[in-house]
C-alpha cells in the first residue's frame, strides 16, 4: 500500500470546522467532529481541503468509504444542497489569506479549475 499524500494542513482543517459550523452532512454540532474524505483515500481520495469536511462520528461511520454523493442518495440526504454548501465554504476558505497567499491554492491537485 502506498502512502496517502496529506496536505490539509491544521489551519485549513480549523478553517473547514468553522465555515461548516458542525457535521457537514446532517448539520450536528453537538458530538466531535471527525475527518472525512468525500472521496475516500481508498477510492483514490487525499486529505486536501477539497476532499475533506466535518462529521459527526455517525455519518462518518455510516459513510464509511462510500463517495459522498453515493451515500447521500442511499440515506436520502439533500446531495445538491450539500454539493452547493461545499462550493460555498471552499470559496470562502481559499480566499482567506495566509503567510503564502490565498489559504489552500497550492494544496489542490493539478488541473483543478480555479474558478467555481
Amino acid at each position: 500500500m502506498s502512502l496517502v499524500e496529506h496536505d490539509l494542513t491544521d489551519d485549513q482543517w480549523y478553517a473547514l470546522m468553522d465555515a461548516w459550523a458542525g457535521c457537514a452532512y446532517c448539520g450536528g454540532d453537538g458530538a466531535a467532529l471527525q475527518k472525512d474524505c468525500m472521496l475516500p483515500i481508498s477510492r483514490g481520495g487525499r486529505y486536501t481541503v477539497s476532499n475533506v469536511v466535518p462529521a459527526c462520528g455517525s455519518c462518518n461511520a455510516s459513510k464509511c468509504n462510500l463517495e459522498v454523493t453515493t451515500w447521500m442518495r442511499r440515506k436520502k440526504l439533500d446531495e445538491g444542497r450539500f454539493l452547493l454548501r461545499q462550493i460555498e465554504v471552499l470559496g470562502e476558505i481559499l480566499a482567506r489569506p495566509d503567510e503564502s497567499g490565498p489559504m489552500g491554492l497550492d494544496d489542490r491537485p493539478p488541473g483543478t479549475p480555479t474558478a467555481f
